[in-house]
């Protein structure tokens, strides 16, 4: 892939990243169970954020997802609330920063495997699953390493709240939008030819 070509999908990284922050995930239900032609959706609990970088990773590569992850943490933390609760620097105090964090590594390693062989819808979900695992791996490390040292704010959540919190619940959603972005980046590589 050609340096223009991977600075293009970091910049449609960073933009879906910053989108999907803000856009809660659902599903609608199967038609033969809507009333009256009412369409019904469910919420998944949890935003498609981890699925725009995985989403990139698999589309663009390593490079591009992790520069658009590093974007991203940088105007987050210095210029923009892009955050799902605000940004600037006081955001390293959040029990949830080591999971956004954790988009860089996890980004990275769903780009690599996603381009390492033919894209298949199996090697793609298993590439997202890695990221999804990089993610929480760093995310978990974070909030370990912040109640030893005692980084969190005063009345922030205990460290199994946390884990529950940010890693055991919203984990049935992301793996549902895991399947989504599979889904969506094996077509869309059939498609570009690549």
């Amino acid at each position: 892939m050609t340096i223009t070509v991977q600075l293009l999908w970091a910049i449609t990284g960073l933009l879906l990243t910053i989108a999907a922050t803000f856009l809660p995930a659902s599903f609608a239900s199967p038609t033969w169970i809507w009333e009256q032609q009412e369409v019904k959706t469910f919420s998944l609990g949890v935003t498609y954020q981890v699925g725009a970088v995985l989403f990139v990773g698999c589309l663009g590569g390593k490079n591009a997802a992790v520069i658009s992850q590093i974007a991203y943490i940088f105007l987050g933390l210095t210029l923009l609330p892009v955050f799902s609760q605000g940004g600037g620097i006081g955001y390293l105090r959040e029990p949830s920063f080591g999971y956004l964090l954790g988009f860089i590594p996890g980004a990275w390693i769903c780009g690599n495997l996603a381009f390492q062989v033919y894209p298949k819808l199996e090697s793609l979900t298993f590439s997202c699953l890695c990221g999804l695992l990089s993610i929480h791996v760093t995310g978990l490390s974070y909030l370990i390493i912040s109640s030893i040292f005692g980084w969190k704010e005063a009345g922030s959540l205990s460290l199994l709240e946390a884990i529950y919190r940010f890693s055991i619940f919203p984990l049935p959603g992301q793996l549902g939008i895991i399947c989504a972005v599979a889904v969506m980046a094996y077509l869309l590589r059939r498609l570009l030819f690549y």
